[in-house]
């Protein structure tokens, strides 16, 4: 996502911000992100907040990371990364309730040079919605 300069477009609101954010990476479903999670092709990272993981359970292997610490803990040259955080080519999903805060963080992953980072439609939300473990 590209800062905008002197006399270039800015969002409206958030539902317009989302809308940019989205064009600069394509989004996954639910199949496919648990399909890549299983054969070990992407790391999931789950970004609600502790409420939520207790109301609805987690999903088993994914790392979980506040939202206000993600860029920090998968900043691959970062002094706080996580071990998980082995370099730029690493494909990220991130996880958040219903898929709108998880379309930012993916946003903010990629100027971070994570250029594959993504996010999942429908969220946590979804992956339950679709059968797929919970625990």
């Amino acid at each position: 996502m590209a800062v905008s300069g002197p006399g270039e477009h800015r969002p409206t609101g958030i539902d317009e911000l989302l809308e940019r954010v989205r064009e600069g990476y394509e989004r996954i479903e639910a199949p496919t992100a648990y399909e890549a999670a299983r054969a070990g092709e992407a790391l999931l990272v789950d970004i609600r907040y502790a409420a939520l993981r207790e109301r609805d359970g987690l999903i088993p292997g994914a790392l979980v990371i506040e939202r206000n610490e993600l860029e920090w803990r998968l900043d691959p040259q970062g002094s706080h990364r996580v071990p998980e955080a082995t370099g730029h080519d690493l494909r990220v999903v991130v996880i958040c309730n219903e898929g709108y805060a998880s379309s930012l963080a993916a946003a903010s992953l990629h100027l971070l040079g994570l250029h594959r980072a993504t996010d999942l439609v429908g969220g946590f939300q979804a992956w339950r919605t679709a059968g797929f473990p919970v625990t």
